[in-house]
């Protein structure tokens, strides 16, 4: 891959990115309210997102530029088991069918803005709330640093190199969301997701002919993967429960993140919310064919010095530059819209279960509105240095735990919107025991997120987010039976 700069790459990458610019700042007069001085106007947009808004703002940070960066660098490395991202985009959409419409009316009659508050309001435990809302923020905070590992990518195939490109974009996203609020990244969805569809439609039409077929590119894979005696077309099957563990704790935990929540709260009904079950599985069908990108860099015999080039790469060297630039560009543009909803959704749990929980408990929604501006901008620096001043490894891990860690607040906010039986002790020490127990075993395993079992067989391998998770259920189930209800859950 080549990182000269090419002017007709760059200037075509950055007149989408000056557009998406521009709409940013519009948004904060699109579907304006007569104040955005109020955390559900700035940190919800109004609680008011229609189908098709919803659709793409979740979508658009469900599926993010390091979704499509790091995605087909997997199956670029290891084959088969790189799809496990397939899976677990299906299994999700049941789950937010049945649960998320239960849970955003709870957030609707209440006031509610975040899992915190929720949690809060079921139990009545600022313990349990404090900890849901930290799992949030901590769990968030390497997500928004990935997006600018996916962003870097395409700066470097651009040619721009240094820390002053990054610094820039991130620098116009802050501006633009302080202003707008959640708004911008719901409008810039828009542009986002047509770019990519366009961008992958192409690639998948495109390349496969250019490089003889699908034939020839599954025969280079497998060819590749043999030579290095590593990676396959199939999985092996020492592989099966890992990857069905693997892909059923990713959905369990992909919808408790702060930014996808965010989305949820956002709806404008619980209808809304079932629409978009049954309409976001059309991004799984991208997910796949842009997967397929991993076996195209085999058979395209692409010299990267990083996995995470792969698709830069494929566009750079397959593509005139012009589209070059315009696939750059979609991908940029998707490290901005999640980066921008995942910092909202952490400025909202520190303002509502931090800063109005212990600081300022009078706060009213303008001041309210005013904390988590701030917060955001915080969030976003926060993640800018980690990326420029710390190895991207380093964040690359943190999201590895960040995923087993948030799927521990799983038991605290679902399971009260059915069942009344569970307290604030017996959830708080469920938490306890899988955030803590979870991370000892990633520790122990040399930071990877599988635990070998052997139960009077072979040994196989299983996904230490569920172990962590049925742990945190077992304890909760006891304690919660061995002492009394002493808390009466609010709401």
């Amino acid at each position: 891959m080549t990182t000269e700069i090419d002017p007709t790459a760059l200037s075509v990458f950055i007149f989408f990115f000056v557009l998406v610019t521009i709409m940013g700042f519009v948004a904060a007069k699109w579907r304006a309210p007569k104040t955005m001085a109020h955390i559900d106007e700035w940190g919800l947009g109004g609680r008011n997102f229609g189908t098709w808004v919803t659709w793409f703002l979740v979508g658009g940070d469900f599926y993010t530029a390091y979704t499509v960066i790091a995605v087909p660098a997997l199956v670029y490395t290891v084959g088969a088991y790189g799809f496990f991202a397939l899976p677990y985009t299906i299994v999700v959409y049941p789950f937010v069918f049945m649960v998320m419409p239960v849970l955003w009316q709870k957030a609707k009659d209440f006031g509610y803005v975040t899992a915190g508050d929720v949690v809060f309001g079921q139990y009545g435990s600022r313990a349990l709330e404090l900890a849901v809302a930290l799992t949030g923020v901590i769990a968030t905070m390497p997500y928004i640093a990935l997006q600018l590992v996916g962003m870097t990518a395409v700066l470097k195939a651009l040619g721009l190199h240094g820390e002053l490109p990054l610094a820039i974009a991130f620098i116009v996203l802050a501006v633009y969301t302080y202003s707008a609020g959640l708004r911008a990244p719901a409008l810039i969805a828009f542009v986002k997701d047509i770019m990519i569809y366009i961008a992958v439609l192409a690639a998948i039409a495109i390349i496969p002919v250019k490089l003889g077929g699908y034939e020839n590119v599954f025969n280079a894979a497998a060819a590749d993967f043999q030579a290095k005696g590593a990676g396959s077309l199939l999985l092996g099957g020492n592989q099966y429960v890992a990857y069905a563990t693997l892909a059923l704790g990713s959905a369990l935990a992909a919808f408790m993140y702060p930014h996808t929540l965010t989305g949820i709260f956002a709806s404008k009904s619980g209808n809304t919310i079932r629409k978009n079950a049954v309409l976001l599985p059309a991004y799984t069908l991208l997910l796949g064919l842009l997967a397929l990108l991993g076996y195209m860099g085999h058979a395209a015999h692409l010299t990267l010095s990083s996995a995470n080039d792969v698709v830069p790469a494929l566009f750079q060297t397959l593509f005139p530059s012009w589209f070059a630039g315009f696939a750059f560009a979609a991908i940029a543009i998707g490290a901005l819209v999640p980066a921008a909803v995942m910092s909202i959704g952490a400025a909202n749990l520190f303002t509502r279960n931090f800063w109005k929980a212990y600081v300022n408990p009078t706060v009213d929604p303008a001041g309210e509105a005013k904390v988590a501006k701030i917060t955001s901008l915080v969030v976003k620096v926060g993640a800018l240095l980690v990326i420029l001043f710390l190895p991207t490894q380093f964040a690359l891990d943190l999201q590895l735990l960040g995923g087993i860690w948030i799927l521990q607040t799983l038991p605290a906010l679902v399971f009260g919107l059915f069942v009344k039986w569970f307290h604030a002790p017996g959830l708080l020490a469920g938490w306890f025991v899988g955030f803590f127990g979870g991370t000892y075993l990633v520790w122990a395993n040399g930071l990877k997120p599988l635990q070998a079992i052997s139960v009077g067989g072979a040994p196989f391998t299983v996904y230490i987010g569920l172990l962590a998770l049925a742990a945190n259920i077992v304890v909760a189930v006891v304690v919660n039976a061995a002492t009394p209800k002493t808390v009466a859950a609010r709401a």
